[in-house]
């Protein structure tokens, strides 16, 4: 029917189904830009099943009006063996510019990494991060948990548009980013020596999988994000999932997710960000952190000044359809590990 708005990569659209209308997502760079009129194909999973992430039909295809097949460079897949696979550019395939670059990367020199459960961490993260060094050079590193096109996210696209960003890496399955990697550890590598970040950032895509058990959640990633900053002498900061307003007992206070993660998948050690909070929660946040110290540096944050930054966010910021002030200690906690890595740059030197 028309278009709604649209973003890097993404076009929003309202379109008229068999049951009525209903919001739909395109990526042209993958079917073509729909325009009104168009008859689109659609998937309409998150439809069917009231996804909370996005709630978009997804257009599959443009029927009558195919895209331009794609001329290259590139020959990289990803979302391999499935009837969207896309061709992309990899930064670390024998044709790229990079190739020479990453053959012989093998270290992060220090960077550092700050690593998140969830994609709507990231925003939060840079306030607290340019709250004290807003000089910083930012990489966003994108993993295959979420959404794999990176255009799903529209806070990439404002937060490239703010300079919040350097660049955004996509890695594994996920693809769409300005970089174009296989591993986590490439992305990692890419993020420092394409790039030239001064610190990146690690979270899953838009959306994530969890099943309500110990394991079975796409957030154990984390953990090995740390494992992967590691070995690549980086320094990574672990940002704790923590909420006040979430109704699941399993994650009000520092979730599970985190624990899990930290805890239990990742073997290197990292900075645990431990945001201090106010009153019996900030205690709950304490005690239930404390055995993480085992194998961590668990380091208390200050959060004065955190809140005012968050308000000056240049994206809107939003956890599991909650804003700001709905569940302020989320927002805090990302933020601290923003501010606790602006710690570890070089001070009184010129960044990269």
């Amino acid at each position: 029917m028309r278009i709604r708005r649209e973003w890097p990569g993404a076009v929003e659209l309202d379109v008229v189904t068999q049951e009525g209308q209903a919001r739909a997502l395109a990526y042209p760079a993958l079917v073509g830009r729909p325009e009104p009129g168009d008859t689109v194909l659609l998937n309409t999973t998150a439809l069917a099943m009231g996804l909370g992430t996005g709630g978009y039909a997804m257009v599959v295809a443009i029927p009558e009006r195919l895209p331009e097949d794609p001329q290259g460079p590139g020959h990289l897949v990803k979302a391999r063996y499935t009837p969207l696979q896309a061709t992309v550019f990899g930064a670390d395939e024998q044709d790229s510019p990079h190739h020479d670059i990453l053959a012989e990367a093998d270290s992060l020199d220090g960077m550092p990494v700050v690593v998140a459960d969830l994609h709507s961490a990231l925003p939060a993260i840079l306030c607290g991060l340019y709250g004290s060094r807003p000089g910083a050079r930012v990489a966003y590193v994108m993993l295959d948990g979420g959404a794999l096109p990176a255009w799903f996210s529209m806070s990439c696209a404002r937060l490239r548009e703010a300079g919040w960003l350097c660049g955004v890496v996509t890695a594994g399955q996920a693809f769409g980013g300005d970089v174009e990697t296989v591993t986590t550890h490439t992305g990692l590598l890419a993020a420092r020596h394409v790039l030239e970040a001064d610190v990146a950032v690690v979270t899953q895509g838009p959306g994530n999988l969890g099943g309500g058990t110990r394991w079975g959640f796409s957030g154990v990633s984390a953990g090995e994000a740390v494992n992967a900053a590691a070995v690549l002498s980086g320094r990574p900061v672990a940002a704790l999932r923590v909420s006040e307003g979430d109704r699941r007992e399993r994650h009000v206070g520092v979730s599970h997710h985190s624990l899990t993660a930290y805890g239990r998948v990742a073997l290197a050690p990292a900075r645990v960000a431990v945001p201090e909070l106010p009153g019996d929660f900030g205690r709950r946040v304490i005690e239930q952190v404390g055995p993480l110290g085992e194998r961590h540096e668990l380091v208390p944050v200050p959060v004065d000044g955190l809140h005012e930054a968050l308000k000056n966010s240049p994206v809107r910021l939003s956890t599991m359809g909650r804003g700001l002030e709905e569940d302020l200690a989320y927002f805090l906690a990302s933020a601290a590990a923003g501010r606790l890595a602006a710690g570890l740059l070089p001070q009184g030197a010129a960044l990269s």
